[in-house]
């Protein structure tokens, strides 16, 4: 049994690279994120929403990405749905990255000090905070990223690999669209101009 990919040109090099690209992503998205959570929970501090929202939507986009890609192969997805759930996933990528990125914009992470080892980092840099206002859920946010130049480092690239997801997952819609569309195109039998 020999496996070949559908053969539809420069779209479907396309789209295969497109899926490809975005896996990496969020795979690394996923190991940043889960690292971070897992040294703020080691400090027993309340893990920020804006993170648990991140690894929620990367998670459930690996699993989209996995999935549509095996039907894709077996020529069995349905190409437009797959256009509308990429847009539906860069909406969410939109959401995580402007999230993510609202207080990052500003910050130089060079100024920050270097890191020290990790449980002494998240104690002495975060007092305990009353978690139940959203405004201080921020707050510790912010103390989180700010701790030291290695997380700082850390969150700007899950905000970066977010943004590049964005452009990844609005070219897959397209390119999805692209391709129902020549799928469309050679299933449609030809006219016969003398009937």
């Amino acid at each position: 049994m020999r496996f070949q990919a559908p053969q539809l040109g420069a779209l479907g090099v396309t789209f295969t690279s497109f899926r490809a690209l975005q896996f990496v992503s969020l795979f690394a998205v996923i190991g940043l994120a889960a690292n971070f959570i897992n040294e703020i929970a080691a400090s027993q501090r309340d893990v920020p929403d804006v993170l648990v929202g991140t690894i929620a939507v990367a998670s459930i986009a690996t699993l989209y990405v996995s999935i549509s890609y095996i039907l894709y192969y077996d020529g069995l997805l349905p190409l437009l749905i797959a256009g509308g759930i990429d847009l539906a996933l860069l909406v969410a990528s939109i959401v995580v990255s402007v999230t993510i990125g609202k207080p990052l914009s500003m910050l130089k992470c060079e100024l920050l000090p270097q890191p020290t080892p990790p449980t002494q980092t998240f104690t002495m840099s975060i007092s305990a905070r009353d978690y139940a206002s959203a405004a201080a859920k921020y707050n510790n946010y912010l103390a989180l990223i700010t701790t030291d130049q290695s997380h700082c480092y850390e969150i700007k690239a899950v905000w970066g690999l977010s943004i590049a997801l964005c452009v990844l997952f609005a070219f897959s819609a397209v390119v999805c669209v692209g391709l129902w569309r020549r799928i469309k195109s050679t299933d449609t039998p030809l006219k016969d101009i003398e009937s």
